[in-house]
């Protein structure tokens, strides 16, 4: 089974069970406040976990582009990945345990469809904790459809419990796995266990709970089901494959390498490794570079995670011998293995292109002088015995010769060094705007409360502010709002000038005067954009979206929440303009009373 075919065999089963496939988010969230990147289906939803109706019903599916780079050092083993699609299924208040959990059984065991073996099944479930009791009824279901006692293992809130790292709907989950037929590595063997016995496939969450602010847990107002399978995983089970990367997913990219480095993928240990890190980094990168919001490398947030991505597939590339330039070929390879799913990705080919290069050529200038440095700094460390690299020849490093932290922490690790991260964040001590967005970014909507609301509202007001004064060039490129002030990104080449931040702030607050009422329409997004709604039109055109009007001064698509009327607002107020990364300036603002 190809990936083609499992993406759209998986929607055609549950549009059957009557859910509206939906089109993927983008992967720079608008409604998570805690994370750079959509990494889980659930993200973009949020808001209608929380009780929001969605436009499109109570059930619904759709693939969703993943990015995750926590265990981005892993990545070079058998599964690891930095970027990859989930087919996701949700309930919104609708059905919920058993049906969830009969039809992921169906769809894992039936000969119609995956057809694997019910004796291969193993499954976990919640054990309990003090707050939420051990998840009992997801376990009766699974006897109910033949899983034995031994083969149901009731496991703890690490591995059982899914939600979002600060407040928001969580739940217990129940996880399924692929029994391989390997022999256990020990009596403590089971599901999770590393030792590759036990390949996990699907996972079906229970959102019936909330966490609040405080860290407390209580219900949530309606019973959610958010399921996961991820597709590159499942075509390897499908396939046969002892890895993701000897599927159809990567054998082009891999043919490349060879082609570009003249080594085979598996001559070795070392040159397999490198191989997996430029095809999976590299694929995260066009990805990330195609999403409309026009995130560039760079030393902050999203641009920061880029620019290590493509660093590091840099940095392998050299061990394998590739001639330098090979980003450009990489990334059209990707885009012409993609583009039937992804069109975007074609529209955007010599944007990605250009910048990838750039990026490769920039690094390269400066890759030689640090590389030297550092080994001779290294040859050093050993000379005198020592065993840790001060933070402030790693601040030096990554100030003078672009190396991002953990370059320069995966360097020394290979040497048996480790980096004195405490002295590294003492001598960033001038750059802390910069080491914040680098280590605990918020994007989004940090809350619904009034306040948040309010602000939300008035960023789409200054969107359009921003068009009338600056031009019809300017798209937004990212917002995180907070109970006390906006942070808007708009693409925009140059500095605005006193004049026109005057004229904005004006414009927005004439429209505040003006008391206008804001309405929501649900239309597809065909006739959203025939409608003159400003969006990042992106998806299916019969999907269902909502559009926000904002009397006859602003319509938008947007998932919410608003306030009713813009008398609700107080007075507009900027307090900074600046740059936030090329070609991405970056607006500051309040709401005061009127």
């Amino acid at each position: 089974m190809t990936a083609d075919e499992l993406r759209k065999m998986y929607l055609k089963f549950f549009e059957d069970k009557g859910h509206v496939s939906i089109s993927g988010a983008s992967l720079i969230p608008e409604n998570d406040p805690t994370v750079l990147f959509t990494t889980a289906g659930m993200h973009p939803l949020v808001p209608y976990l929380l009780g929001e109706p969605h436009p499109s019903g109570v059930r619904l599916c759709n693939c969703q582009k993943c990015i995750r780079t926590g265990d981005i050092d892993d990545v070079g083993d058998a599964s690891h990945l930095t970027f990859f699609e989930m087919l996701g299924n949700w309930s919104l208040g609708d059905y919920f345990k058993e049906e969830a959990i009969a039809w992921s059984f169906e769809f894992l065991t039936s000969k119609a469809y995956l057809g694997f073996n019910p004796d291969s099944l193993v499954v976990t479930v919640f054990q309990g904790n003090s707050v939420v009791p051990k998840d009992e009824e997801s376990a009766s279901v699974w006897k109910k459809l033949g899983i034995s006692d031994e083969r149901i293992f009731a496991l703890p809130a690490e591995d059982n419990w899914w939600g979002l790292p600060g407040a928001g709907p969580c739940g217990p989950d129940t996880e399924m796995f692929i029994d391989t037929g390997k022999r256990p590595c020990g009596s403590n063997c089971r599901p999770g266990c590393s030792c590759g016995k036990y390949f996990e496939i699907w996972n079906d969450v229970f959102m019936h709970y909330e966490k609040a602010v405080d860290g407390t847990i209580g219900p949530l107002k309606q019973r959610n089901v958010d399921t996961g399978m991820g597709v590159e995983r499942t075509i390897a089970m499908m396939q046969g494959r002892s890895t993701v990367f000897e599927t159809e997913l990567f054998a082009p990219v891999i043919a490349v390498i060879e082609d570009n480095s003249g080594h085979g993928m598996n001559e070795n240990d070392e040159i397999r490794k490198a191989f997996r890190v430029i095809s999976d980094h590299m694929r995260s990168s066009v990805f990330i570079l195609a999403e409309p919001q026009g995130i560039t490398p760079s030393n902050l947030g999203q641009g920061y995670v880029l620019r290590r991505l493509i660093r590091r597939a840099i940095r392998f590339a050299k061990k394998i011998d590739m001639k330098v330039g090979f980003a450009g070929s990489i990334a059209d390879c990707l885009i012409d293995s993609y583009k039937h799913v992804y069109p975007e990705l074609a529209f955007v080919r010599r944007d990605i292109v250009q910048k990838l290069t750039a990026e490769e050529e920039q690094f390269e200038k400066t890759l030689h002088h640090g590389m030297a440095e550092l080994d001779k700094v290294l040859v050093n460390i050993s000379n005198h015995a020592q065993t840790v690299l001060s933070g402030r020849v790693a601040f030096r490093l990554y100030d003078t010769y672009g190396f991002p932290l953990e370059f320069t922490e995966e360097i020394c690790r290979e040497h048996g060094i480790s980096v004195d991260r405490e002295g590294f964040d003492k001598a960033f001590g001038t750059h802390k705007e910069v080491s914040k967005q680098n280590k605990a970014f918020k994007g989004g909507l940090a809350d619904n409360s009034e306040a948040t609301t309010r602000l939300h509202t008035a960023t789409h007001l200054l969107h359009k502010a921003l068009r009338m004064v600056l031009g019809d060039h300017v798209k937004q490129s990212g917002s995180n709002i907070t109970p006390e002030r906006l942070r808007f990104d708009f693409s925009h080449p140059a500095k605005m000038t006193a004049d026109e931040l005057k004229q904005v702030e004006d414009i927005v607050n004439d429209a505040i005067r003006r008391k206008l009422p804001i309405t929501v329409e649900t239309m597809t997004l065909e006739q959203a954009k025939d409608s003159g709604a400003t969006a990042l039109f992106v998806g299916k055109y019969a999907e269902q979206v909502k559009v926000y009007s904002i009397g006859d001064f602003s319509k938008e698509v947007c998932g919410g929440p608003h306030v009713r009327n813009t008398e609700e607002l107080g007075r507009f107020e900027i307090k900074k303009e600046e740059s936030s990364s090329a070609g991405v300036r970056r607006i500051r603002a309040v709401l005061s009373e009127a």
